[in-house]
C-alpha cells in the first residue's frame, strides 16, 4: 500500500530520511518494519515564529517499495519532420515551450532565436563582465534560453489559474532538472545547472524533427493582406507560417518594428528601481530569528517585502540568496543589473531587486509624444543615465543603504559581487526623484518591520529596469491571436502576459495549443 502522510518536523529530522520513517512510523502508528519505502514528495519552510518547522508530505510504501516510481510521468514526443510549420520567434521559456508542444501536436515547429546557443552565450556574457563589452544579439537578455538562462532559474510562479505549474516542472525534471524541484514550495533549478537542461529541450526538438536557427534576427513579418504569414530576418532569409512571437521583454527592436507596422501595441506599467545587495548572514539572521544565522540544516533564508508608498508599490522582485548581481546591458551605452543564483545558492551575499511601481501616467510630459513606445524609452533613458553615471562603463554607481535613505555619500563600499566592479554614486540624487523617494521610504518601512535589514553594510546598485515588458502586444482572450492581425501569437514575458520561467513556459504552451486548434 502507498499511502501520503504529513509530518511537520524540525530542520534536523526533515533532513535525515532514517528520522522522517521513525516519526511517521509513530505518529501515525504504523510497524517501522512494514515501511518499506519513505520519500518526501512536497516540502515547505515555516519560519514565522521563533521556532522554525519544515512541512513535508512522505509517500510512504507500507509492506511495498516505491522508491523507484517517478513523481511525474515523461511526455512521447512526436516526429513532425514533413508536417505543417510554425514560426517560433525567440528561445526563451516561452518559445521553448510553444516549441515543445507543438512537437505533441503533430505540427513542426521552426525555431529563430537572434543570438547564439546557450553555452556559446557564456562567452559574450564573460566580456561584459570583464571588458565591458556588450553584444547587441549575445548577452543575459538574448540568446537560447532567454533572460533566465544565466540569471537564476527560479521555477515559483503564483501564476496558476493559465495552465498546470506541474506539468512545467515536470518538462523541466524530464529534461535533467533535479527532482527537487517538485518536490520544494519555492522550486530554483540554478543557473549553473539551467543552461545543459535547455540544451536537452533543444535536443528534444531536433531530435523530433523540430528546426532550430541561432544568429537569426527577425526584422519584419511577412503579410497577406491581414494575415501574418511569415517572416524575414537581417540575413535576408524568409520563414513561412503562422508565428508565435515570443521575443523577451527586452527585444526593443521587435516592438518598434511592430509599431512601425502599425500593428496594434499598448504601453503597459512597470517598475523601476535599484538591486539591493546583504552579506547573506544578515538575511539568514532576520529570517531565522535566530543570531547564529541558518545553521547546519536550513537553505539561504529568501524575503519578501511589498509597501503601497504615496500611492504606488514598492517591493522586492527576483529575490536571489546566496546569488551574485550580473550586468544586463543589451546594447551599448545601457548600465542594467539583475541577479541570479547558483543551484547550491552558496555565496556570501543575497540581493534583490528593489522597485517602484510605474504607470504610463506617471512619465514626465517629454516621454507622452512616444505614444505605446513611452514606457520603453523611459526604461532607455534610464539605462544610458546609469551608463553615463558610472562613467561610460559597466562599473556600477552604488551606495550605501542607509546612506541612499538619509541622502549621504558613501565614500567608501563594502566588498559586492557585481563583477564588473561598484563605484560610489549618489543614486539618491540622480534616479528621478518620484522612484528615490518612494524607494527611501520603503527602506525605511521595511527596516521597522525587520530589524536589522536597514543597514550600511548593504548597498543599492543602479539601476534595475526590466521587471516586466514595458509593451502589451494585445490579443484575443480566447484564441489568443492579436486582435487584429491573423496568424500572429503574442507569446510570454515580451507580449505582456507573463513574468518569469514558469507562467512564460505556460504561455507559450497555449499560444501553441491555440496556433494548433487553427492550422
Amino acid at each position: 500500500m502507498i499511502q501520503d502522510f504529513q509530518l511537520r518536523v524540525s530542520p534536523r529530522v526533515a533532513h535525515y530520511s532514517e528520522e522522517l520513517t521513525r516519526q511517521v512510523a509513530k505518529k501515525f502508528n504504523i510497524q517501522q518494519s512494514r515501511i518499506k519505502s519513505v520519500r518526501v514528495v512536497k516540502r515547505s519552510i515555516d519560519a514565522r515564529q521563533r521556532d522554525i518547522y519544515v512541512n513535508v508530505t512522505l509517500r510512504v510504501g507500507i509492506d511495498e517499495d516505491d522508491s523507484g516510481t517517478k513523481l511525474v510521468a515523461s511526455i512521447t514526443y512526436k516526429h513532425v519532420s514533413g508536417q505543417k510549420q510554425a514560426i517560433v520567434v525567440g528561445m526563451g521559456p516561452g518559445g521553448l515551450f510553444a516549441a515543445l508542444r507543438l512537437i505533441e501536436l503533430g505540427i513542426k515547429p521552426v525555431v529563430l532565436e537572434r543570438g547564439k546557443n546557450v553555452l556559446d552565450r557564456r562567452f559574450d556574457i564573460a566580456k561584459i563582465s570583464r571588458d565591458g563589452i556588450v553584444d547587441p544579439n549575445s548577452n543575459f537578455s538574448f540568446g537560447e534560453g532567454g533572460a533566465g538562462a544565466y540569471s537564476d532559474g527560479k521555477l515559483y510562479t503564483r501564476s496558476k489559474k493559465r495552465g498546470s505549474v506541474n506539468r512545467i516542472l515536470g518538462i523541466f525534471y524530464q529534461h535533467g532538472a533535479s527532482e527537487n524541484i517538485l518536490i520544494d514550495a519555492h522550486p530554483h533549478i540554478g543557473s549553473d545547472k539551467l543552461p545543459g537542461i535547455i540544451a536537452n529541450m533543444r535536443k528534444t526538438i531536433l531530435d523530433n524533427g523540430g528546426e532550430v536557427h541561432f544568429n537569426t534576427r527577425v526584422n519584419n513579418l511577412i503579410f497577406d493582406k491581414k494575415k501574418v504569414v511569415g517572416v524575414t530576418t537581417v540575413n535576408g532569409e524568409e520563414f513561412r507560417g503562422p508565428v508565435i512571437l515570443a521575443t523577451g521583454h527586452s527585444a526593443r527592436d521587435v516592438y518598434a518594428m511592430l509599431n512601425d507596422n502599425a500593428i496594434s501595441i499598448e504601453a503597459k506599467g512597470i517598475a523601476v528601481g535599484v538591486r539591493l545587495e546583504h552579506p547573506q548572514h544578515i538575511i539568514d539572521e532576520i529570517q531565522y530569528h535566530n543570531p547564529n544565522g541558518r545553521g547546519e540544516y536550513l537553505p539561504a533564508a529568501e524575503y519578501n517585502f511589498v509597501k503601497q508608498i504615496d500611492g504606488r508599490g514598492v517591493y522586492s522582485f527576483c529575490m536571489c540568496p546566496g546569488g551574485v548581481v550580473v550586468p544586463a546591458a543589451s546594447d551599448a551605452n545601457q548600465l542594467v543589473v539583475n541577479g541570479m543564483s547558483p543551484s547550491n545558492r552558496g555565496t556570501y551575499w543575497s540581493n534583490s531587486g528593489m522597485v517602484v511601481e510605474l504607470h504610463p501616467e506617471d512619465l514626465p510630459e517629454k516621454f507622452k509624444s512616444y505614444g505605446a513606445l513611452k514606457m520603453m524609452t523611459y526604461q532607455e533613458e534610464l539605462e544610458h543615465r546609469a551608463f553615463l553615471e558610472a562613467g561610460s562603463s559597466q562599473v556600477a554607481g552604488a551606495q550605501r543603504m542607509k546612506d541612499f535613505v538619509v541622502g549621504k555619500d558613501s565614500r567608501l563600499l563594502p566588498p559586492s559581487s557585481y563583477a564588473p566592479g561598484i563605484q560610489p554614486s549618489r543614486l539618491d540624487k540622480w534616479l528621478p526623484s518620484f522612484i528615490a523617494e518612494r524607494l527611501r521610504k520603503g527602506f525605511a518601512a521595511f527596516g521597522h518591520s525587520a530589524r536589522g535589514f536597514l543597514t550600511n553594510d548593504a548597498i543599492v546598485i543602479g539601476v534595475e529596469t526590466r521587471t516586466s515588458s514595458p509593451i502589451r502586444i494585445p490579443r484575443d482572450k480566447q484564441t489568443l491571436c492579436h486582435i487584429e492581425i491573423e496568424g500572429l501569437y503574442p507569446c510570454g514575458e515580451g507580449a505582456g502576459y507573463a513574468g518569469g520561467i514558469v507562467s512564460s513556459a505556460i504561455d507559450g504552451e497555449r499560444c501553441a495549443e491555440c496556433l494548433a486548434s487553427v492550422l
